[in-house]
């Protein structure tokens, strides 16, 4: 896909965000004007804004530097109505989520780039890798899947189904098959037929399971002796439903194994979306995609301006990409 046309899909996509997060309507500003007395902008309304962002999932530490900030602004006189308020709003959260705006771009070399994507049950990594796959072919890549989820039921099938329809091949073994022996042979398969991009599933795990946790780490091992620089991206997937969980595995998904790149899920459900910020102050792990819906349109690269102005319920930002 052209630069061009991203850009240009960009309002519908985070367009679509806004509607869908929390239902449409902000969590964060709802009827804040009728908690401002005459139009002033005192303790009790911060103290609002306070509890609204902790319940929301965004965490102590962003919620800190957020208020913390309008605090400043209030006692400089900076905040005068509502206007003014939401626009300190914004440009608080972007200064949290904008060091994790970091689009995954696919370096052009003669390897091929191993994805390697991680997360527990139910946060659509399988569902995910189908969607990225579509987007790197739309993008003039040759894309292979590697089956290495090889434990849950019919999941080599779903991934299966997944190359079908976007037309690429998967590599599978047999049920129960050694999962880094599957991506260790499909990353020789890949390099044989000169493919752009691996991706490699993964079969779920809670951040607590100590011994699947460890099974990762011998898939990362695996994968370094196929390709030493590989994988070139660890991804995990979570589900933003979760809230404070999210930042759990996060934390300990990173620790185990080192991610290089999120991308969160299900943010057309009852999710506020604050976890990001949670995320983005306490781990700066790099937001490479965040999802709205069931379609391949409705995964989209994370954009910092434009994803605070979902949260705030205003008109998505377009940016110059």
């Amino acid at each position: 896909m052209s630069k061009n046309k991203e850009a240009a899909s960009k309002p519908g996509f985070f367009g679509r965000l806004r509607q869908r997060l929390n239902k449409g309507d902000s969590w964060l500003t709802r009827d804040i004007t009728e908690l401002m007395p005459a139009g002033r902008i005192d303790e009790e309304l911060l103290e609002e804004l306070e509890t609204r962002l902790l319940v929301a999932d965004a965490g102590v530490e962003a919620t800190n530097r957020i208020i913390g900030s309008l605090n400043r602004k209030v006692a400089r006189k900076e905040l005068q109505d509502a206007d003014a308020l939401f626009k300190a709003l914004h440009a608080s959260i972007v200064e949290i989520l904008k060091p994790c705006e970091s689009p995954l771009r696919i370096p052009e070399t003669d390897g091929t780039f191993v994805i390697l994507m991680v997360g527990v049950n139910g946060a659509g990594k399988t569902t995910t890798i189908g969607k990225l796959a579509k987007r790197f072919r739309d993008q003039g890549l040759s894309v292979m899947l590697a089956a290495g989820d090889t434990f849950r039921a019919a999941a080599v099938e779903q991934l299966q189904a997944w190359g079908v329809r976007n037309d690429v091949p998967v590599v599978a073994q047999q049920t129960g098959a050694d999962p880094a022996a599957v991506i260790f042979d499909a990353m020789h398969s890949a390099s044989a037929r000169n493919v752009d991009v691996l991706l490699a599933d993964t079969a779920g795990r809670l951040h607590t399971q100590d011994n699947l946790m460890e099974e990762l780490k011998k898939i990362r091992r695996v994968i370094a002796k196929a390709d030493e620089g590989a994988p070139h991206e660890t991804m995990l997937v979570l589900d933003a439903g979760i809230g404070q969980n999210a930042l759990a595995q996060a934390t300990q998904f990173n620790d185990a194994i080192g991610l290089t790149g999120l991308v969160v899920t299900k943010l057309d459900g009852t999710a506020k979306g604050g976890i990001l910020l949670a995320i983005a102050s306490k781990l700066g792990i790099p937001i490479r995609y965040v999802g709205v819906g069931e379609s391949a349109d409705d995964l989209g690269e994370f954009e910092a301006a434009a994803y605070a102005s979902a949260l705030l319920g205003e008109q998505p930002v377009v940016t110059d990409a």
